[in-house]
């Protein structure tokens, strides 16, 4: 309350009315006019001079005047210092999120967390994921990003950064919307042959070299194409330009407006979950600590 007057006061005495005053401070001028009045009860002297033409201050108000300016700047000065050594007693934690690495299962997870945690903060970080940024996205982690969500299954990512699993993605097939099969609710293998396969080339990630080998040994009829060990747009806006099928990620679903995806008739996964660094923060082991107790 006592600040609220200050602050009417030196509105009024710069505005020089009450009704211009109560405009600024979105108030009406009665309440500008009784918290000035209460003021000068407070300090015992009157400190506007009030006349047909407007306001002014008084000899004892002009004093007053500096000494408020100073008592209002103490007072947001304090509320800033009060703010920060809060802020310092909370975890941040910054989420990377980008086209295809999107921060939604973080977030589902964190709705649940905030409420037995309140400690820790988040703040949402975009990044670039194509080929050329990816490696050394993982590579920072804790510099500027704490954490990604994403499916990592490759070797290269691991010697990068650690991971927290959450669950696994399902291995499924984009096909562009105008292509014969995306009609289909479900894929059958037998349904690729004759098709360009677009998918990771061999040597990085363990569990696509065995559905590679696979199809390689019992479905010659697919025509496997590689792409680069890490997908990025290009990936998905040539399979979209070529009308031939990429092998994709449920959770990659949203990825590119001209594709659908489509679940196939086999069994084969990746796991998921959250990525950081292999030196991570102190607020970073708390925040997995707390959710493997969540």
């Amino acid at each position: 309350m006592y600040i609220q007057q200050l602050q009417a006061f030196l509105c009024a005495a710069d505005c020089g009315s009450f009704s211009k005053a109560a405009d600024r401070l979105f108030n009406t001028p009665a309440s500008v006019m009784n918290q000035i009045n209460a003021l000068e009860k407070q300090v015992g002297v009157r400190l506007l001079e009030r006349n047909n033409h407007g306001i002014s201050l008084t000899a004892a108000g002009r004093s007053f005047y500096s000494d408020a300016q100073s008592m209002l700047k103490l007072w947001e000065e304090t509320q800033l210092r009060a703010r920060e050594a809060a802020r310092k007693e909370e975890h941040i934690i910054r989420v990377g999120t980008s086209l295809l690495y999107p921060c939604k299962k973080f977030m589902e997870l964190w709705g649940k967390l905030k409420e037995d945690d309140p400690e820790f903060r988040i703040e949402i970080v975009p990044f670039e994921d194509n080929h050329a940024h990816i490696l050394s996205t993982l590579s920072n982690l804790g510099r500027n990003i704490d954490i990604l969500v994403g499916a990592c299954s490759s070797a290269m990512w691991l010697d990068r950064c650690s991971i927290y699993p959450l669950g696994t993605y399902k291995i499924c097939c984009a096909v562009p919307r105008g292509h014969a099969l995306a009609k289909k609710a479900v894929l059958k293998i037998n349904d690729l042959y004759g098709e360009r396969l677009m998918m990771v080339k061999r040597g990085d990630t363990a569990k696509l070299d065995v559905l590679r080998d696979m199809l390689e040994r019992e479905h010659p009829q697919i025509y496997i194409e590689d792409t680069p060990y890490f997908y990025d747009a290009e990936v998905f806006n040539k399979c979209h330009q070529d009308g031939c099928i990429l092998l994709s990620l449920d959770a990659w679903s949203d990825v590119h407006p001209g594709l659908v995806t489509l679940p196939v008739d086999w069994d084969y996964s990746v796991e998921y979950g959250l990525l950081y660094s292999k030196h991570p923060s102190r607020s970073v082991l708390l925040f997995l600590e707390a959710l493997a107790h969540s």
